[in-house]
């Protein structure tokens, strides 16, 4: 009993340090738990945006990658959906630093020499050291990046993969490529000129992305995935018809180096619509390698290029008199040899006594002096309306970058010989789009309708809303104005009284005007003794479907409009009469008297 009792007692006694020891170790356990949660806490502040960039830098370092999706760009198109600008299968070459790191330089040379880049910027991204997916270059095509890779692989290279990237391709070389532009080949390039980068926010659509998390150089399964799909961008479809551009294209391309000129342009518009179906340019350039091309050959110069019109003007002026009822084609003229006009004398282009000109003679023999005696029944006001109706001195706005308004003087600074000079094309600037819609009014029955070269509606860089869908009209001239004006130009083409009848067209009835003017130099801002010549027609006369305009600068074989830009005319208005089978009207021509 006394050992039993003894036992239990010594028991009770060695309770009291063991509940002290629990007690410490619930303590230290509680100071444990708190400090790790303090590390979350901190952790989670931190998380919530304490130190965003110094946590994805981290994110990147063990593993989180960022991948672009690269949306496809929208296709430009002609009016009948024939592809001149598309997206073809290209591959995008990307580097993982923390693997290329070691041979940045090595790898950094051979990409320079092979894909030309520059080797400073791409040996910088071998070396980022915040993330494990960087871009090496961009829209490389997919033969060639293969073969780099493959090539740095075999030399122990390792980090370099490539991704899809579709890239630009032009089917059709040079065809319209001052309309439709280009885009650059390097991911700091975009866009660089044309439609391309006007209306680059619908064409280039948005890139997806993709986020996951990457260990051991492998995705992992259940780790971070998350996924936005890129929005392709949508296609852009222009008025104009690819067989017709490339026709009109290599005809003028044959009469720019014939007439040995610095340039030009030819316009082929729908009269009807006011659609343009070819608007070509020489020299122009291969949109697929735009850079082996000068820098003023990557513009279009029917838009940017302003110009003096000549005598094409006198169309202009014969109409607006004759809606103003000031004459008629009938109106007898008696024109001297030379025009007295404040302290400066007009001539006309050939030599002459004083002769007697009917207004239809007056324009079809081009003649200054009864052009500008014919326009002096005219305030300055007067016909300065009337060549704004026309479209002269505003732009045209049909998309197209860099465009010029041209310039009309204030009418009130004009005097006798400023209002004498614009009447037959001298003293005002326009671009060649200008005056082709402003001789297409003569051709629509009076109506001026605002040109196009997008079908449908599109918004430019600039807000402009273009299109065929945003048209406008208005009538400038009477329908029997037109009409007169129509039959007098068809005098221009007649083989016995015409200066251009090499422009005629057999069978058919052909409205057309020459033009010839003076060139201001950019050095001396004055005449430099250089011209521009230039046509203007539309066909059939009776019933005009097409109007053609042919700009030719400085040519230097001594050839007028006539000569140099009327067979441009002739040949690309016989394609098109063809082309779209418009039959001859059957009418008889004109009989408008020359003389009197």
């Amino acid at each position: 009993m006394s050992l039993r009792h003894q036992t239990t007692r010594a028991t009770v006694r060695g309770s009291a340090p063991s509940r002290s020891a629990g007690l410490f170790r619930l303590r230290f356990g509680f100071v444990v738990i708190a400090m790790v949660l303090s590390v979350f806490g901190a952790r989670l502040l931190q998380l919530q945006g304490l130190d965003p960039h110094a946590y994805a830098a981290m994110a990147a370092r063990e593993g989180v990658q960022n991948v672009v999706l690269p949306a496809e760009r929208g296709a430009i198109t002609d009016r009948n959906g024939v592809e001149l600008a598309t997206s073809v299968d290209g591959l995008m070459i990307v580097a993982d630093p923390q693997m290329t790191e070691d041979d940045a330089g090595p790898i950094a040379s051979y990409l320079s020499q092979e894909l030309e880049i520059d080797y400073f910027a791409t040996l910088a991204k071998l070396r980022k050291d915040d993330t494990r997916f960087q871009y090496v270059a961009r829209r490389v095509p997919s033969t060639v990046a293969r073969r780099v890779i493959d090539a740095l692989e075999e030399k122990g290279y390792k980090g370099l993969t490539t991704r899809r990237d579709p890239m630009r391709d032009y089917p059709a070389d040079d065809v319209a490529a001052n309309l439709i532009g280009f885009i650059g080949d390097d991911e700091d390039f975009g866009p660089l000129a044309g439609f391309e980068r006007t209306f680059d926010k619908q064409l280039s659509g948005v890139d997806g992305k993709t986020t996951y998390e990457v260990g051991g150089g492998n995705r992992i399964p259940l780790g971070t995935n998350n996924t936005v799909k890129p929005v392709n961008g949508k296609d852009l479809q222009l008025t104009i018809e690819r067989d017709v551009q490339w026709f009109t294209q290599r005809v003028l391309r044959e009469a720019v180096r014939g007439a040995k000129a610095d340039s030009g342009t030819a316009v082929v518009v729908n009269t009807e619509s006011g659609e343009i179906l070819a608007d070509a340019d020489y020299p122009t350039f291969n949109a697929n390698e735009p850079l082996k091309s000068p820098e003023r050959n990557l513009g279009s110069r029917a838009t940017s290029d302003p110009y003096e019109p000549g005598s094409v003007e006198k169309a202009l002026t014969f109409s607006a008199l004759i809606d103003a009822g000031k004459i008629t084609p009938r109106t007898q003229i008696t024109v001297p040899s030379v025009l007295e006009s404040q302290n400066a004398v007009i001539h006309d282009h050939w030599d002459h006594e004083t002769i007697h000109l009917t207004a239809a003679g007056a324009l079809a023999k081009s003649s200054n002096i009864g052009t500008a005696l014919s326009a002096r029944e005219f305030t300055p006001d007067e016909l300065n309306g009337y060549l704004r109706g026309f479209g002269l001195g505003q732009r045209t706005d049909i998309g197209v970058r860099g465009e010029s308004a041209g310039r009309i003087p204030d009418p009130s600074t004009w005097g006798q010989l400023g209002q004498d000079n614009i009447a037959f094309g001298q003293g005002l600037s326009v671009n060649a789009v200008q005056m082709a819609a402003a001789i297409n009014t003569i051709a629509n029955d009076g109506v001026y309708i605002d040109p196009s070269l997008v079908k449908g509606e599109a918004v430019a860089d600039n807000g402009v809303k273009v299109g065929t869908s945003t048209t406008q009209t208005r009538r400038v001239i009477s329908e029997e104005a037109a009409r007169q004006t129509s039959e007098m130009m068809e005098l221009v083409t007649d083989p016995v009284d015409g200066i251009a009848p090499t422009s005629a067209i057999p069978g058919y009835r052909v409205a057309g005007k020459t033009g010839t003017a003076q060139r201001v130099g950019k050095e001396c801002g004055c005449y430099d003794g250089t011209f521009t010549v230039s046509f203007a027609g539309f066909a059939p006369a009776d019933d005009p479907k097409f109007t053609v305009y042919v700009v030719i600068q400085n040519p230097r074989n001594g050839m007028g409009g006539g000569a140099a830009a009327g067979p441009v005319f002739q040949k690309v208005m016989t394609y098109l009469l063809r082309k779209y089978g418009v039959p001859p009207t059957g009418a008889r021509p004109t009989t408008l008297p020359v003389e009197w």
